[in-house]
Formats: C-alpha cells, sequence, structure tokens
C-alpha cells in the first residue's frame, strides 16, 4: 500500500471521529419536550413524557390520567395530548 493511501485513509478515519464527536454533541443539547402523552396501556391508561419509552404513572380511568398529565404540563408548559383506545389523537391542550 503506498505512502499517500494509507494516509489519506487516516485522516478519512480521522475526519468521520469528528464528525460523529460534534454530530451526538449537538442532539446533546438539543432541548427535550415535556409534552405529556395519555395513552392507553394494557388494560388501563398511562402518562408518558414525549419520547420516553417508559410510562410516568399508570391509572385505572382516563380521567385520572389526564389530571395527572395537566398537573405535569402546567409546570413545565408543555402540551397534554390524549389518544383513544385505538392510538389516535383526540384532543390536545396547550398550557404555554
Amino acid at each position: 500500500m503506498p505512502e499517500d493511501s494509507k494516509v489519506t485513509s487516516w485522516l478519512k478515519v480521522l475526519l468521520e471521529i469528528i464528525t460523529a464527536f460534534f454530530d451526538s454533541s449537538l442532539k446533546a443539547n438539543r432541548k427535550r419536550t415535556w409534552h405529556q402523552h395519555v395513552v392507553p396501556y394494557q388494560d388501563d391508561w398511562a402518562v408518558r413524557r414525549e419520547g420516553n419509552k417508559r410510562i410516568t404513572s399508570k391509572h385505572r380511568k382516563q380521567s385520572t390520567a389526564i389530571n395527572k398529565a395537566k398537573t405535569i404540563a402546567r409546570k413545565h408548559k408543555a402540551d397534554v395530548i390524549i389518544h383513544r383506545t385505538d392510538g389516535t389523537i383526540r384532543d390536545r391542550i396547550n398550557y404555554d
């Protein structure tokens, strides 16, 4: 392998590493939303923060889950997105 191609491939690898570092650092600085979703969960209802896989709380009644989501959303000036049992969006409440 010629010396020039070794340097070129080494520089390409270094450039990829630097690019990956800055891309991940930009994503880490992105502001997360506090929008709260009221979603069907097993046979009950759950409150889940937008973007999270885990639920915040589980409730037997949708109305209780909505009240919990409203409390969190007011605190963080976010939205409450209420879903139907089939997963479609029923309503959206804004607390900006």
